[in-house]
């Protein structure tokens, strides 16, 4: 368990002085705003005030569960709403009654089949990290034609993809799904136990394909008939849409007052690109996280095959977007395989290591790949070693292919004509100076760096301060400052590194293949 309390100094840095928790509650006089977000391998919640200041935040750790090869879960009840109920007692009894209004976000886009009373039947299955549908994928793709799935939702059929899993359910555990009435994604499980509202946001429905019609902003309600047979579809709303007040249940199991408002909140990097004002057209966040992923704001509806269209955070804006299958989760398997070793010791053993890890190249997708590549059976690659490699090489390696990955995701969608004028870093990857220079050297693009990068639960406590009217979606409460420029040295370097990085995957993908299908046969 963690939980802090700052109070922000006046100072636009990031320098926060720690105070006791007992005086966390009259810091401020203003009212308050409450975000909580369930990532992939913890679930943090911010307490803000109405100048975006943070005055509390809490986390807790957890780990997915991958019973077969391919299959990444998380247990609803204990991870999704046990933690964040943890959380909400922490939190709510700093703001006590000043708290005005919550947020919620999580992973996704992922699929919690639950029955008509909204219980849980099973495991909720993960977003693309999850490759159990891809059978189904291709029958669904040769059925409605994948030209006619790209106009129609943005996006192509892939693992992301919430249709062909509700569609495995149904087929692989039809006990099971006979019992199912209602579909949620995390966000809206929080908001359905909160309010008592079954909605999703419109974002999260348009990255539920081919469920949703991204043209008319509206479920696809004859695909969906076909895919998701004997499901209610949640009412369609906006993230920072009011849809309901706490009940007199969840007040009592929160601690907060009930009456208190609820935002329908979204999928958590669309939440993360708010956080750090990256979701107006002209914008890009990078999320650096268990997973990397790239948001792109855009004024008009784009489309790529190898990329995921959807529409924005707010009405009239949309969005094109690439995700990694790994990132930091890549690093934190290492530490694992290394005992636990201390992550900061990693970072300034790395920082001794000259760009190129001394001829060492990795491919990271050592859970398959998403975008661009679209390929689960993707594999890692550590091309160079020798016996002068130590973990210092391979740990600077490791952040290197993920910087990799960026520049290649990057550069597609900026062929489909996404605008990348500004780059916004966010998350816990940028915490150490290292991983963002790379990533910067790697891509020759400059970041910014804004003053609070603790991610989507900031940004969900300021959709639901633009719920409620305390400010508008144009304000900026989290300024800039820093920006990480590439360095010219390191660039030349890498340039080379990047195209062999390139012929890498396509002189190995075959063998990748092999080795994938071989791990599902053995178990």
């Amino acid at each position: 368990m963690f939980v802090q309390v700052f109070v922000a100094k006046s100072a636009p840095g990031v320098a926060r002085a720690c105070m006791r928790r007992e005086d966390a509650a009259v810091a401020t006089s203003d009212e308050l705003f409450l975000g909580i977000d369930i990532g992939t391998a913890s679930t943090k919640g911010s307490l803000v005030n109405g100048s975006g200041e943070l005055l509390a935040s809490a986390e807790r750790q957890h780990r997915v569960s991958m019973p077969h090869p391919g299959w990444v879960e998380h247990d609803v009840d204990s991870t999704w709403w046990g933690e964040s109920l943890s959380i909400l007692r922490e939190l709510s009894a700093i703001g006590g009654k000043r708290i005005r209004a919550v947020g919620a976000s999580g992973i996704g886009p992922c699929v919690a089949i639950a029955d008509g009373q909204g219980r849980p039947l099973r495991p909720a299955i993960l977003y693309g990290v999850d490759t159990r549908a891809v059978g189904e994928i291709g029958e669904l793709t040769k059925r409605f034609g994948e030209e006619e799935i790209l106009a129609r939702c943005g996006s192509r059929l892939t693992t992301q993809s919430t249709g062909p899993k509700i569609y495995w359910l149904a087929r692989n555990e039809p006990d099971t799904y006979a019992k199912a009435k209602m579909v949620f994604m995390a966000s809206s499980y929080l908001t359905w136990r909160l309010t008592g509202s079954y909605v999703l946001d419109h974002h999260s429905a348009s990255q539920s394909t081919p469920l949703y019609d991204r043209n008319t902003q509206s479920w696809a309600e004859d695909w969906a008939g076909e895919v998701a047979s004997g499901l209610r579809l949640p009412r369609l709303v906006w993230p920072s849409e009011v849809v309901g007040s706490l009940t007199e249940e969840a007040a009592a199991e929160t601690g907060l007052e009930m009456g208190t408002a609820v935002v329908a909140g979204t999928i958590d990097a669309w939440a993360e690109s708010v956080s750090v004002g990256a979701s107006a057209p002209g914008s890009t966040m990078l999320m650096y996280g268990s997973t990397m992923f790239i948001v792109a704001a855009e004024s008009r509806p784009l489309s790529h095959h190898n990329l995921w269209g959807a529409v924005g955070v707010w009405p009239g804006t949309w969005s094109l977007a690439g995700g990694m299958a790994t990132s930091g989760s890549l690093t934190g398997w290492f530490r694992d395989l290394l005992g636990d070793a201390d992550f900061g010791e990693l970072l300034e053993a790395a920082k001794g290591v000259p760009a190129g890890s001394r001829g060492l190249l990795v491919l990271p997708y050592f859970a398959g790949e998403r975008t661009p590549l679209f390929d689960p059976d993707a594999r890692g690659v550590m091309a160079g070693l020798t016996l002068r490699h130590g973990r210092a090489e391979i740990y600077r390696a490791l952040l290197e292919a993920t910087a990799m990955g960026v520049r290649h995701n990057l550069e597609v969608m900026s062929e489909a004509g996404a605008d990348l004028s500004h780059l916004v870093a966010v998350g816990g990857g940028t915490k150490g100076s290292l991983w963002p220079e790379i990533v910067s050297s790697v891509c020759s693009r400059p970041q910014i760096i804004r003053r609070y990068s603790i991610g989507a639960s900031y940004g969900d406590a300021f959709l639901s301060a633009v719920g409620v009217g305390a400010v508008g979606p144009e304000e900026q409460w989290n300024p800039a400052v820093d920006v990480i420029e590439p360095i010219a040295a390191q660039a030349e370097v890498y340039d080379p590194l990047y195209r062999n990085y390139l012929d890498l995957y396509r002189a190995t993908s075959s063998q990748a293949h092999f080795l994938a299908e071989l791990e599902r046969s053995s178990g």
